[in-house]
């Protein structure tokens, strides 16, 4: 057993150093599901438009829509893996701060390290669905499905 085991208040100020990391995958949690709807909507639209058929002249059209939606999802696949990178390293950044507490280490510069690259993680995924959104705005149908 440590010898040196952290006392209350120290592991009060981990806590407490901790929590803006918390707030933060608290975010990418809530992130990572709108990223989720968005792509569940995109499936949804592309398989719907690959079921009409070839020989429907009317809503036939609509597949050229295909190829849009298939970026906007690679962009939200993107989005989704930063986002979940982000979510593990702050997981890590706050095992990291309570077991170096534990340990008596000095763990400033390593948890600063980690919320640094948890926020860049999460700024690529912003940078994605930013992107996304921008096809789908943009690049509106030209087609109605009725």
């Amino acid at each position: 057993m440590l010898a040196d085991t952290p006392s209350v208040a120290q592991l009060s100020q981990v806590i407490t150093q901790v929590t803006g990391p918390a707030f933060l995958l608290g975010a990418v949690a809530a992130f990572i599901s709108v990223l989720i709807t968005r792509m569940n909507r995109i499936v949804d639209r592309s398989q719907a438009l690959n079921a009409i058929k070839h020989d429907d002249t009317t809503r036939a059209g609509l597949k050229s829509d295909i190829p849009r939606l298939k970026r906007r999802a690679v962009l939200l696949n993107k989005a989704i893996y930063f986002s979940t990178l982000s979510a593990i390293v702050t997981c890590l950044l706050v095992i990291v701060a309570f077991v170096t507490a534990y340990l008596n280490f000095r763990h400033e510069y390593g948890v600063a390290a980690l919320f640094v690259l948890a926020l860049v993680l999460f700024t690529v995924s912003l940078v994605n669905l930013a992107r996304e959104s921008r096809i789908a705005l943009h690049e509106y149908d030209h087609f109605s499905s009725s």
